[in-house]
């Protein structure tokens, strides 16, 4: 179980989930995590078998898969207080300790003895924090577009034949397009997104910076100097004319095709609940053996306002 705890999100590239849409297509990274662990296996006799029976949920006692993918699992405890002490973001610091000594099993489920009730509202509310005040903030969101934006238009370069600075692991992925046939097929692929990290992709943005391409050079720059892209977070979607409207600008301002103003804008929608009473529950034992749901169980916690989904809009688009 520790095994698998440990290495579900091995799969994760370089700046965590910024390549899955860009750099490969068609693959997620839990399934590059799965063919990680396989091949670790291999070179391990079988060692890891069971805990890849667990990370699968193909393993009988079903609660221990719940360990690694629930809404109470262990990689949520583990990052909410990571990133909470790296921020400085207090309200993200929960007792993860407290929760897992709380832990308990009915029917091959996971279930949370009633002493750990408010260790429980705590660390929901606390994860509704640091996804609006983190994770989703305007500062991270503005840099992740930046990064994105790079990388497709270093793709799109070298689509055309554009000769790109990389690292070997890096070209592989610019200049092939790499989805979920390629991993099954070629094992290039997977070498070489085992050997790819955070280093590959800086050292690759500050050669870029002095590039021909205006557009791959701007965008090099403003992720080396941190110049990010400015956030308007928008409760209703942005209408075409804004959009088009803000491509001319950009157009006129940075003396680029329209067309390629693609690549210094973005608009992203962002749907976000805190806790799906219609997934796997997160159910309170009680001294007499009854269970019940979280929701029902709190005094302070309202259903409706941690299963609504909240949109939000966030245009991004380079500074003038």
């Amino acid at each position: 179980v520790q095994a698998a705890i440990l290495m579900h999100d091995i799969g994760h590239g370089p700046f965590s989930h910024v390549l899955e849409n860009t750099l490969i297509s068609g693959i997620t990274h839990e399934e590059i995590s799965l063919m990680m662990m396989d091949r670790i296996n291999n070179e391990m006799h079988g060692a890891l078998t069971l805990a890849i029976n667990i990370f699968k949920n193909e393993y009988p006692k079903r609660f221990l898969h719940q360990l690694i993918s629930s809404q109470l699992d262990m990689d949520r405890l583990d990052y909410l207080r990571r990133d909470s002490f790296f921020t400085g973001v207090t309200e993200g610091n929960i007792g993860s300790a407290r929760i897992i000594k709380m832990l308990n099993v009915v029917d091959d489920a996971l279930v949370v003895e009633s002493n750990g009730i408010y260790s429980i509202e705590n660390y929901l509310t606390s994860r509704r924090l640091m996804y609006w005040q983190v994770y989703l903030h305007k500062t991270t969101v503005g840099c992740e577009n930046v990064l994105i934006n790079a990388l497709h238009r270093a793709k799109a370069l070298a689509a055309k034949g554009t000769e790109l600075f990389a690292s070997p692991a890096l070209r592989y992925f610019l200049y092939n397009d790499v989805d979920a046939n390629s991993f099954q097929s070629d094992e290039k692929a997977l070498d070489n997104y085992i050997e790819l990290d955070d280093n590959d992709i800086w050292s690759a943005l500050k050669v870029w910076q002095h590039h021909d391409d205006k557009i791959l050079s701007l965008l090099a720059s403003n992720i080396v100097n941190r110049r990010l892209f400015k956030v308007e977070v928008r409760e209703k979607e942005p209408t075409e004319e804004e959009i088009q409207a803000l491509k001319a600008s950009l157009s006129a301002t940075y003396g680029i095709e329209e067309a390629d103003c693609q690549y210094l804008m973005g608009v992203n929608k962002v749907q976000k609940d805190m806790y799906n009473p219609f997934d796997d529950h997160i159910s309170i034992l009680y001294k007499d053996g009854t269970l019940k749901d979280i929701t029902v169980a709190s005094e302070i916690l309202n259903i409706e306002l941690l299963s609504k989904k909240i949109c939000k809009y966030y245009l991004c688009y380079q500074r003038f």
